[in-house]
């Protein structure tokens, strides 16, 4: 290795340590996130996200933060979630080897409550919170970039911090408005150290930085019968629709590294390294939904459409994945799922999906990105626990499965490393499942 190389590795990895303390190497974060991968709580999970715009329960300040004015009593949720993707590929060179299979498990926390009584105002105002921390509360942020000979999956992996907040109000009769924010991190690490040729440093300045970014998500709710014929019974109860938009957000991190070597380079010419790289990507999002519902059942669909092909643009600034020149799709979801009383206090969910790939580029310099189209089926079941001595309202504990399945695609992996011991250009047979399980305990007040 050359001794410039000696240099940028050395820089590089000081600068990467810089940049990720506190966070886990290796986390094998990715560009999903936990509400759109696979939903937040058991309904949303196992309705595979087609109730979700209906879902009174706090995950609504994501999904809908309009529905959150539905259900005037405050509420306490805190959950469960684990994700488990394996992804396989088999080429020339491998034999179905399992690429990923490393779970994502989040802690859940929402709460949602009326803030009616800060004013003299008799008119409802709702607050809600939800956030997810990764490996049941034990990492605050799961952050990895990086090229990939072997492939890696464009969706799956750990997901990092999930933190919304927002509020809801009715604007007249059947008629809720709402908006949320979504807030994510973006950090920054500069370093300069003094170094020798042996690694050894001294004089080091260390500076890490994180900042809140805040994205807004915008809904609206229509309960048709309550706005039509409020005071009587018409063919229009039971009928409601939302619409929500989700502007796009992401996770970034930028790395600022000088070196100096005294009597090589000197502090008038340092060697400088910087890297800016994102993570965690969500597209921006319209969803439109409508619900049908009676006295023990409601079914609801869901369009959703993710524009992901903003994506490139984030990708031409991004010093690990330039060179990929990943090309994506718009891509439009259809949702449905149903929900059934089968006695007083438990209940059935039922959903599924199709979802097409993002990514449209077969392949990805060095990156080696794989993504699959996929069907997406759920299962949630519900139990309202009534005999509480001490609690004014029923204890409800929720479950969830998914199971995502994700269909063969060829993509041809490619790498441009100087050793040359890395296969090149070989075409990679890829599918995978992910299983979904998830559970949450709900206080109402």
């Amino acid at each position: 290795m050359a001794l410039s190389d000696r240099f940028s590795v050395r820089a590089l990895s000081l600068a990467l340590a810089a940049a990720t303390s506190g966070m886990a190497i290796n986390a094998s974060a990715s560009m999903g996130n936990l509400a759109t991968t696979y939903g937040i709580l058991p309904t949303d999970v196992g309705s595979a996200q087609a109730l979700s715009m209906f879902n009174t329960q706090v995950s609504a300040t994501y999904y809908n933060p309009a529905y959150l004015a539905k259900d005037s009593r405050g509420e306490l949720t805190g959950g469960l979630l684990h994700a488990e993707p394996e992804i396989r590929a088999e080429a020339s060179d491998r034999n179905g080897d399992i690429l990923s299979n490393k779970p994502s498990q989040h802690a859940i926390i929402g709460m949602k409550t009326n803030l009616s009584s800060l004013t003299r105002l008799d008119h409802p105002l709702y607050l809600g919170f939800i956030a997810g921390v990764e490996k049941y509360g034990k990492e605050m942020l799961a952050f990895e970039s990086t090229t990939g000979v072997e492939g890696q999956h464009l969706e799956y992996g750990r997901q990092p911090l999930f933190l919304n907040v927002g509020g809801a109000t009715t604007l007249w009769r059947g008629i809720d408005v709402g908006a949320s924010f979504r807030v994510t991190l973006h950090s920054s690490a500069s370093m300069v150290v003094t170094t020798d040729l042996a690694g050894n440093t001294q004089y080091e300045t260390l500076q890490v930085n994180a900042k809140p970014s805040i994205r807004s998500i915008l809904s609206t709710n229509l309960d048709f019968g309550e706005t039509f014929c409020p005071d009587s019974s018409c063919w229009l109860d039971g009928f409601e629709a939302a619409f929500a938009y989700r502007s796009s957000s992401n996770t970034r991190t930028t790395v600022d590294a000088t070196t100096i070597i005294p009597g090589l380079i000197p502090a008038s010419a340092p060697l400088i390294l910087a890297v800016s790289t994102y993570d965690s990507y969500q597209p921006s999002i319209y969803s439109v939904g409508a619900q049908y519902s009676g006295d023990n059942w409601r079914v609801g669909v869901t369009l959703e459409q993710q524009n992901w092909s903003d994506l490139e643009s984030q990708f031409e600034g991004d010093t690990i994945k330039d060179q990929a020149n990943a090309q994506f799709d718009d891509i439009l979801i259809p949702r449905i799922g149903a929900e059934f009383k089968f006695a007083e206090h438990f209940g059935v969910t039922v959903g599924m999906a199709y979802q097409e790939a993002a990514l449209k580029s077969d392949s990805t310099l060095d990156v080696n990105y794989f993504d699959h189209d996929k069907y997406i089926v759920g299962l949630g079941l519900s139990a309202e626990y009534a005999r509480t001595r001490l609690l004014t309202y029923p204890v409800r504990l929720d479950l969830g499965y998914q199971r995502q399945m994700l269909q063969e695609r060829d993509f041809t992996l490619t790498n441009t490393r100087p050793d040359g011991q890395q296969s090149n250009n070989i075409v990679a047979t890829t599918d995978g499942d992910v299983d979904v399980l998830t559970g949450s305990i709900t206080l109402k007040f």
